[in-house]
């Protein structure tokens, strides 16, 4: 698996981690910044509360579906059984019970999870000098 495979999926988390710590209405210091950045978009002063919970719950899907995808290549479902509680907490730490610790947590554990999973499951027999068995030892291969 190449690095930049392995950058991507650990960037497909972010959207959703995005989207679930944006802070509350009642922060009157961030209405400038949420009503600059929709107006450098062209969408002017518009109200996103009713899009929050859909918008989190598509995006912690799409990082789900990144956790599941070739799942069997990589650790097996393990990241993706983690990354299921991780969502469930983000959504209820978020959206139920008004809980930083819960959201908060279950981003951590979200990104733990995409860790998990791009992280390469053995190094060994990537190519023939680093295998400890490879047909040249390490000595071999300085010698011109």
């Amino acid at each position: 698996m190449s690095q930049r495979t392995r950058c991507m999926k650990l960037l497909s988390a972010l959207p959703a981690i995005g989207i679930a710590v944006l802070p509350k209405l009642t922060c009157a210091a961030c209405w400038p910044i949420y009503s600059g950045l929709l107006s450098s978009l062209g969408l002017g002063f518009v109200n996103y509360t009713p899009y929050l919970l859909p918008l989190t719950v598509f995006f912690l899907a799409l990082s789900l579906a990144a956790l599941a995808y070739r799942a069997r290549n990589r650790w097996g479902y393990r990241p993706f059984i983690l990354g299921l509680p991780a969502a469930a907490m983000v959504i209820v730490g978020k959206f139920v019970f008004d809980s930083d610790m819960a959201l908060y947590s279950g981003a951590a554990l979200l990104v733990g999870a995409s860790f998990w999973n791009s992280w390469p499951k053995s190094l060994s027999g990537s190519c023939p000098v680093c295998a400890p068995n490879g047909p040249l030892s390490i000595s071999e291969h300085k010698k011109p």
